[in-house]
């Protein structure tokens, strides 16, 4: 199969607003439109003074302790989005069958907020391929979409 779609677990996902600082737990903070990562978690920046933390399932109380001590405010947004692999030798084209970004120009650490097929998500680029959060309202049209992208790439 040269393309493969795999939704992982439910994942740790903090919001972040920090006004003033160089990382947050331990982890330098991203530049626009691109990720970090470090001591087991992903800093993505979604806006000027706006992150989201990204860690394995059931950290969630640990992870807002610690950032509750380092920023101006943590909101657990964990059940807000699926997060979704997608990886392979055509990932790419699929996912430029419903995103306007040039993945093509876009290297690992990259990190978006972009519509694809009118469905928002926030898209990370990464050495292996991508990690695709949705909306969990969306999820299962996003899945439909994707799968149906992907038919032409499957032998």
């Amino acid at each position: 199969m040269t393309v493969d779609i795999a939704e992982e677990k439910v994942r740790t996902q903090l919001t972040v607003r920090l006004r003033e600082g160089e990382s947050l737990l331990g982890v330098p903070l991203p530049a626009p439109c691109t990720f970090t990562s470090g001591n087991g978690v992903d800093v993505l920046w979604m806006g000027p003074d706006e992150y989201l933390v990204l860690a394995g399932p059931g950290r969630q109380a640990e992870l807002e302790a610690a950032l509750a001590r380092e920023s101006d405010a943590v909101v657990d947004v964990s059940a807000q989005r699926n997060v979704v692999r997608l990886t392979g030798e055509h990932a790419t084209d699929v996912l430029a069958h419903g995103c306007s970004i040039d993945l093509e120009v876009s290297p690992p650490g990259t990190c978006v907020q972009t519509l694809f097929a009118r469905t928002g998500i926030v898209l990370m680029v990464r050495d292996e391929g991508y990690t695709i959060l949705v909306r969990q309202s969306f999820s299962d049209y996003f899945g439909a979409w994707l799968a149906d992208a992907s038919l032409e790439y499957v032998p």
